[in-house]
């Protein structure tokens, strides 16, 4: 019988500089602004974004303290999520921006900026929630 091979270890900066970079994409394709991305990841500034952005650019290491790394995990899950129940890119952009009934009339992203990890989990379950429904 063969034993199973431990998994590689995963390289803290690396992982971090992937979820930087993911979570770029998506505010882009947002259209969030500096604000709403600082509030998202939970970042006090802009400083940091800024200081992201050149350590992208230059190949430098990025550290991420472990409450940004779970909002950005969230994030990505998200984006993912509405990707898989939205076959056309125009309807997955904007779903994030659109009035919902569920979230008390306001848009998931307003849902999302009222800045707390639990804000971001809600949603997230909220679109497992609705795939399971649609794909059952």
């Amino acid at each position: 019988m063969k034993t199973a091979q431990p998994l590689p270890a995963i390289d803290e900066a690396q992982m971090s500089r992937v979820a930087v970079k993911l979570f770029f994409g998506i505010a882009e394709e947002w259209s969030l602004t500096d604000e709403q991305r600082c509030t998202l990841a939970g970042l006090g500034t802009r400083t940091t974004l800024h200081n992201w952005r050149q350590k992208l650019a230059a190949g430098e290491p990025i550290k991420l303290g472990r409450d940004t790394l779970e909002r950005l995990s969230y994030l990505a899950g998200i984006y993912k999520a509405v990707q898989l129940l939205f076959a056309d890119p125009a309807q997955w952009k904007n779903w994030v921006r659109k009035p919902n009934r569920d979230f008390g009339g306001a848009s998931a992203l307003e849902r999302m900026l009222a800045g707390r990890v639990v804000d971001l989990v809600d949603v997230r379950r909220y679109l497992d929630a609705w795939r399971g429904e649609v794909y059952v």
